[in-house]
């Protein structure tokens, strides 16, 4: 017996068979019990959804010998006639070969007889959009009123060609596309009674190869078969298809998340050893991106498409709402750019790369051991350099070497499990440590910067706890340096006025300012001025021994602390959550994403030690979803707060402070003590009188470093 395709063998023959149509074999199931029946019906839809195999089940059901019935029995001659195709009421006609006039009317010409065989005869016309003009007219007087043993069944691919005269004459029935879960269980039935051995990810694979066609992903599992010599396996059905591999889309997006550049190269490497078409895993990186942002924001709404729900649903908490919209951007506008590119490949890694570069303003930076920055310390200063700044060789090693501690030894590495905070996690009292990641600015120095004009992070100070201290106090208090007595080496001498100011830093003295210099000619003796200028050091034992008169000493070795203008005397943190210990407790919960966002503009309700009860502002409200709540109930557990979370939308009393709201309090604050150090700095000063120089309050910025102290 010769062999019959899967899609003849498993083609449905009654209503109850059918898979993915619901939606119409149920209202013609109806229609057939209750005896309600139209006399031509259209079916609409893509290829292979299962147009052609309603017509012969409704023909099957209407000519039944057991009667007009919603379940014909199938075994009588009528249905197996049908079956095989040779039912002599069933008139099935390809409109597309037979678009002539002539060809309607000798086929109308045979309305009129009665059925030869069965109860009713049945037209079955395909692709009936393909009828020329003529062919339609000719067609609709016998299409709105046939005789009574006469029923018009019509399928087609394209229903706007179709006139409105013909489609106010039908009922019109619209098949959906059918999704890969649909067509993997159907396979997935198919192959266990077939008794034929398949990996459920290679059934993936032919589900989204598919394209909605139950039809083609049938044929498709035919031709898997014969190249897996009777077995269906994910290998064989990626070679044949000649498809991307999902999961290597997947390590694109978890190297990303890690920010790990290296990993990104491994991949894409891995990914050319197939000959991918780079523009295509550049569109499934695309796609993989919006299916994260619908994970991070209706997770509920996140489909099962490519069988990797759960690992996405995973992965949407390693990234930030921004960082996702803004890698969707980035990938949507280097697909552009391929075509321009020298080759396909070197526009992806390009584009990648372009990924970890750029963050979104405001968003927080990877931590260092998940984005490292390969720098070459400074060289060591001359001799004459150490001697003039007031160092010995130890102390010039020191400040050249920001990968070294006070002692000399080297500094130890961040944790590789270390993780960037959550967007609004804001230090609470945090102690200062050394920090051994090499600021930006620290690469691109020649030479060490004075301590009140440095822009670099505090560890790229001399190592050692008074310089620490002394350079947090100036940038964070901006109290004026102390005045010392200058014939002793190694002090900060108070900056002279006017023409001694040069003299008195060891810098070249400034230009001044002359009735006939231009504009551009006073700039470029401003910058020439600045690029010389050498470091000073600073003495803090000598300070700490003989304070001078005004201000305490800044050097000392204890230096006072200063609290936020909203500290608190020893707080409890014990009993029942409220909204101040809410505020200590949330940075210290490590949420990210768009977990992070909607914990961070909420307040606490109540608490009773069992249930935490959050009040959420009803414009953050469409970010609240169960998953969310979920990951902070965890999040407590893991802080010894364990609780059931529940979050409330209402008005939130502006009295209360949200963790958001109270972040940028302190933002505000921070940047006010930067302008102050701005604004007492000796430097600054100096350039203001010499200069004339402004300081623009709207450009000052301040941020936090990993040791928790501030800088403006």
């Amino acid at each position: 017996m010769s062999y019959q395709v899967l899609a003849r063998q498993w083609r449905p023959r009654t209503f109850h068979e059918l898979v993915g149509q619901e939606h119409v074999s149920r209202a013609l199931v109806n229609a057939l019990d209750q005896g309600r029946l139209h006399h031509a019906y259209l079916f609409t839809g893509t290829r292979g959804v299962g147009k052609t195999t309603l017509a012969r089940i409704l023909a099957r059901c209407l000519n039944c010998e057991s009667g007009v019935t919603s379940r014909p029995c199938g075994v009588c001659e009528t249905c197996r006639a049908i079956d095989e195709g040779r039912f002599v009421d069933l008139i099935e006609v390809d409109a597309a070969s037979r678009t002539k006039v002539e060809d309607t009317r000798e086929l109308l010409d045979n309305v009129q007889y009665a059925p030869t065989q069965g109860r009713y005869k049945v037209y079955l016309i395909d692709e009936v959009h393909m009828l020329s003009t003529h062919s339609f007219n000719a067609l609709l007087k016998t299409l709105e009123e046939p005789p009574p043993h006469v029923r018009f069944l019509l399928a087609t691919t394209d229903p706007q060609k179709l006139p409105a005269t013909v489609l106010s004459r039908c009922l019109q029935f619209a098949l959906k596309r059918m999704t890969p879960e649909r067509i993997v269980g159907h396979l997935r039935h198919i192959l266990g009674h077939e008794r034929t051995p398949f990996d459920e990810a290679a059934l993936w694979l032919l589900g989204r190869a598919a394209d909605g066609s139950m039809r083609d992903g049938l044929s498709l599992t035919d031709q898997a078969i014969a190249f897996g010599h009777g077995e269906v396996r994910e290998a064989d059905v990626i070679a044949m298809l000649g498809t991307l591999d999902q999961r290597r889309i997947l390590g694109l997006a978890e190297a990303l998340a890690r920010g790990d550049a290296a990993a990104v190269l491994a991949e894409v490497a891995t990914l050319a050893e197939q000959g991918p078409d780079f523009a295509g895993v550049l569109d499934a990186l695309a796609g993989v991106f919006h299916r994260l942002a619908v994970a991070q924001m209706v997770p509920d709404a996140l489909d099962n498409g490519e069988g990797d729900r759960e690992a996405l649903l995973e992965l949407a908490g390693r990234f930030s709402a921004e960082d996702v919209q803004l890698y969707y951007q980035i990938a949507i506008a280097g697909r552009g750019d391929m075509d321009s590119a020298p080759e396909a490949r070197t526009a992806l890694e390009m584009t990648l790369l372009r990924m970890l570069a750029f963050r979104p303003q405001g968003a927080p930076a990877p931590a260092p051991a998940e984005l490292p920055i390969r720098a070459s310390a400074p060289p060591a200063a001359s001799s004459e350099e150490a001697s003039a700044t007031g160092g010995g060789t130890g102390d010039s090693a020191a400040v050249s070497s920001p990968d070294a501690t006070a002692d000399g030894s080297p500094a130890a590495a961040p944790s590789s499990q270390s993780v960037a905070p959550a967007r609004f996690e804001e230090p609470m009292e945090a102690p200062v440590e050394e920090s051994s990641a090499v600021p930006p600015d620290a690469q691109q120095a020649p030479s060490p910067a004075p301590p009140w004009d440095d822009d670099s992070d505090a560890s790229s100070l001399p190592a050692s706890e008074e310089s620490a201290a002394l350079a947090e106090a100036l940038v964070n208090e901006g109290a004026e340096p102390p005045v010392a007595d200058t014939t002793e080496p190694g002090l900060v001498p108070e900056p002279p006025a006017d023409e001694d100011t040069a003299e008195a830093f060891g810098m070249p003295e400034p230009p001044q300012a002359d009735e006939g210099m231009d504009e551009k000619a006073a700039d470029s003796a401003f910058e020439a001025y600045f690029s010389h200028a050498p470091a000073a050091a600073v003495d803090t034992a000598a300070l700490s021994e003989s304070p001078p008169a005004g201000p305490p000493p800044l050097g000392s070795e204890s230096p006072p602390e200063v609290a936020p203008a909203d500290a608190e005397a020893e707080p409890d943190d014990r009993g029942p959550l409220d909204n101040t210990r809410w505020l200590r407790l949330f940075p210290r919960l490590a949420l990210s994403g768009m977990t992070a966002n909607l914990v961070a503009n909420c307040v606490v309700d109540s608490d009773d030690g069992r249930a935490l009860t959050l009040r959420l502002d009803p414009s953050q409200s469409a970010m609240n979803a169960d998953v969310h709540r979920e990951r902070l109930a965890a999040a407590l557990e893991g802080a010894g707060e364990s609780r059931r979370v529940m979050i409330e939308v209402n008005e939130i009393d502006p009295q209360l402070e949200t963790p958001a709201r109270h972040r940028e309090r302190l933002e505000q604050q921070r940047r006010q003590r930067a302008v102050e150090a701005l604004e007492h700095d000796p430097h600054i000063q100096s350039l203001q009188q010499t200069f004339g120089a402004r300081l623009l309050e709207r450009t000052v910025t301040s941020f936090e470093q990993d040791s928790g102290t501030d800088r403006g």
